[in-house]
């Protein structure tokens, strides 16, 4: 089980090096460059500039020579890596799938109560957003600018999530750990409910409010609607 934010950074490894080399292997022939130890390292610096240019300008208003110059690498480097910013799309979205499911699996695959697997789902994904915020925001707020292809991908990775948390509730309620409810009505509020912690980030600062108290807060929520 999950027990804060701190100890979450701590105990699981979010390193963008190990996912980015499954991206780069997963990928020989769109990725031109032979040596990994080299394409690794710059795989995270370009998805690091995207997510950082797209914040401050939008993905659109963005061109590969901004690009160019904030990850360093000159254009014709940037093209051993990608061909066009379609390329660089799959990047980003790979990055932020890879983590989010693998994240999620950790933290549940091993917890056989119910309610214990959801809190663990909720903190997993809160505290998740918190360090991958940017990503998280990339993957919200561009979902209607995208091409059809990755508009789908963006939005199957929001319905998959949900669906895990309509799973562990199903089962809940089956199982009579959980009272009998309209489960999918709220696994989709529970989504937005997680959702809202990187989408309204400066409000919760304000609030002065972090990512434990808050995974907390709606674990707490869920809890008291399906427990009688």
């Amino acid at each position: 089980m999950i027990a804060d934010f701190e100890s979450f950074k701590i105990e699981l490894s979010l390193s963008q090096t190990e996912i980015c080399r499954e991206i780069y292997r997963a990928n020989p022939d769109s990725i031109r460059i032979k040596k990994e130890h080299v394409a690794v390292p710059n795989l995270v610096r370009i998805i690091d500039s995207t997510l950082r240019l797209t914040r401050r300008k939008g993905f659109h208003a963005m061109s590969l020579r901004d690009l160019s110059a904030d990850c360093g690498l000159s254009i014709g480097g940037l093209y051993a890596y990608i061909r066009n910013k379609d390329d660089l799309i799959h990047l980003v979205q790979s990055h932020g799938f890879l983590l989010t499911r693998r994240t999620l699996a950790h933290y549940t695959h091993d917890t056989p109560d119910p309610l214990q697997r959801l809190l663990a789902v909720v903190k997993a994904h809160v505290y998740l957003s918190e360090l991958l915020q940017p990503w998280f925001y990339f993957s919200f707020m561009e979902t209607k600018n995208l091409p059809r292809r990755h508009k789908q991908a963006a939005i199957a990775i929001e319905q998959e999530v949900e669906s895990v948390v309509h799973g562990i509730m199903a089962e809940g309620v089956t199982s009579g750990r959980f009272r009998a409810i309209d489960i999918r009505l709220l696994a989709a509020v529970s989504k937005a409910m997680m959702q809202d912690w990187y989408l309204k980030r400066r409000k919760y600062t304000n609030y002065e409010v972090g990512a434990t108290q808050y995974a907390e807060f709606v674990g707490s929520v869920l809890q008291r609607y399906l427990i009688d």
